[in-house]
């Protein structure tokens, strides 16, 4: 099953129980200080993120998977010219929610074969799921500072997704869990320009990947400025992690990753209409912002640079 999902291009893939989460205190925490933002949706079903054994009836496991989605070695872009807006790696090539399901539907569709009487659920950012805390216990890495899963080979830009089955799936021989190794390092809190990041957690009030791409209202003007360049998400706390640096033995990305976009014209985005967005968003993922949202960003963006409407 593990050389399987490997077979189907995935780079990580691992076996997780059902266990209670041992975050459970921490995440009521975290939203009960109402750190999630405008995201209404992480403060429901908590109890199904708690209790992954009810994600459905009679759960035994789960299957965890990563995608690779950007290169280590290739994690410095090139100069943005003014006028543009840079966009996070992770959306500049289609969509993962498609390009990880299908894979993961394939998988899951062969196991119901060899296994008729079993369930299987498949997710991929759609159900209330603590991935990261599953894929290490899958021993798909370790939990940095910034929050995001690292893995010691292919550091943290990968997507994360998996299947929940009542089959009691068995972990590969050469499984561990993954110790932490941020150790002393702080670069990416340090690197944060809203100081968004406390070790181990987020405040997403302060995140400029939530700000640009779940935040539908204004944008306070003392983050705003410290958007920089950032039309669509950010990448700072990854780039800056020693674990991002180049390695000989870094994996290849998906090929459905490869980078069709890594910036928007500012001027061409304050003129879209909601065609534009769609043309422009066909087949990613930046579907999720909305058009006033991405005119509001490109405004920002362009303040930053000091740009004024006559420019």
């Amino acid at each position: 099953m593990i050389e399987h999902a490997k077979r189907l291009g995935f780079a990580l893939a691992g076996v997780a129980d059902v266990d209670p989460s041992k975050w459970g205190g921490q995440l009521r925490s975290w939203i009960d200080q109402g750190k999630q933002g405008e995201m209404d949706w992480l403060a429901n079903h908590t109890d199904l993120r708690i209790h992954p054994n009810r994600l459905i009836d009679d759960a035994r496991s789960i299957l965890l998977v990563a995608d690779v989605y950007a290169s280590r070695s290739g994690n410095i872009d090139t100069p943005l010219k003014q006028g543009q807006g840079r966009i996070a790696r992770y959306a500049r090539g289609k969509d993962y929610h498609k390009v990880m399901k299908k894979r993961l539907m394939s998988l899951a569709d062969d196991l119901r074969a060899d296994h008729p009487d079993a369930k299987f659920k498949v997710f991929v950012d759609t159900a209330p799921v603590l991935e990261r805390e599953l894929a290490h216990r899958a021993g798909l890495g370790w939990v940095g500072k910034h929050t995001l899963l690292i893995h010691p080979k292919i550091g943290s830009y990968f997507f994360l997704g998996g299947i929940v089955t009542t089959l009691d799936l068995v972990p590969p021989a050469d499984q561990r869990s993954e110790a932490d190794h941020c150790g002393t390092c702080t670069r990416c809190i340090d690197a944060c320009p809203t100081d968004a990041i406390t070790p181990y957690s987020v405040d997403a009030r302060k995140c400029i990947s939530y700000l640009t791409i779940e935040h539908r209202s204004d944008i306070k003007p003392e983050l705003a400025k410290h958007i920089g360049d950032w039309i669509y998400g950010c990448d700072i706390c990854q780039e800056v992690c020693p674990h991002n640096s180049p390695k000989s033995d870094a994996q290849p990305i998906n090929d459905a990753y490869a980078p069709t976009r890594d910036r928007f014209d500012l001027l061409e985005v304050l003129n879209w209409s909601e065609d534009d967005r769609r043309k422009a968003f066909q087949g990613s993922a930046m579907k999720r912002a909305k058009l006033d949202m991405m005119k509001r960003n490109a405004k920002i963006v362009a303040q930053n640079q000091g740009l004024t409407q006559d420019q």
